[in-house]
């Protein structure tokens, strides 16, 4: 089933559109958050629950605007990880892993500065080249660390941290176009 038909089955028949995406996207989804909420598999379950609601609600407008299914998805669960982890930090004050965090500093207020920068940032990041926007998606949505990303890719360090400073470059030029103007 393409985007298209899954982003009108969620419309005309909710349940088995969630149950045709969770089937697709559910792993997926649930490796982000892994990777964000580590500690207790309730709030990764809550976060999957979360992301596919989003999914439901926003179904209209990502067919009409024609967003890759996948990049959204990855975005949205990401930013409801971060936002779960942040209210964990606040009520068990947690401290954040540098790497992570550091991660998430470079790209977590770009796709936050307007309404429809996610989406853009999705559509960006899904119109990349591969490699490119294998290591992005690697690299930004999964939370893989370079060394990871060169070892299934079969490169080097290096060239994948070449690789990332340039899509960064790029999709900085293209929100800005697009008139967000970003931190990353």
């Amino acid at each position: 089933m393409n985007d298209r038909d899954l982003t009108r089955l969620l419309q005309t028949d909710p349940d088995a559109g969630l149950q045709a995406a969770m089937q697709a996207y559910a792993s997926l989804v649930k490796a982000v958050l892994l990777r964000i909420l580590p500690r207790d598999p309730r709030d990764v379950e809550e976060c999957i629950a979360d992301t596919f609601v989003s999914l439901w609600r926003h179904a209209a407008a990502l067919e009409q605007q024609k967003t890759p299914l996948r990049p959204w998805l990855l975005v949205t669960a990401r930013n409801k990880g971060i936002d779960r982890y942040h209210a964990l930090c606040r009520h068990a004050a947690l401290s954040l892993d540098e790497e992570l965090g550091q991660t998430l500093g470079e790209v977590a207020e770009f796709d936050r500065a307007t309404s429809d920068a996610a989406d853009w940032a999705g559509g960006l990041v899904a119109a990349m080249d591969p490699p490119d926007r294998e290591i992005f998606l690697r690299k930004y949505y999964l939370l893989q660390s370079s060394k990871e990303i060169a070892r299934a890719l079969g490169m080097t360090e290096g060239t994948v941290n070449t690789r990332l400073s340039r899509g960064r470059e790029r999709l900085r030029r293209q929100l800005q176009k697009k008139g967000v103007h970003c931190h990353a």
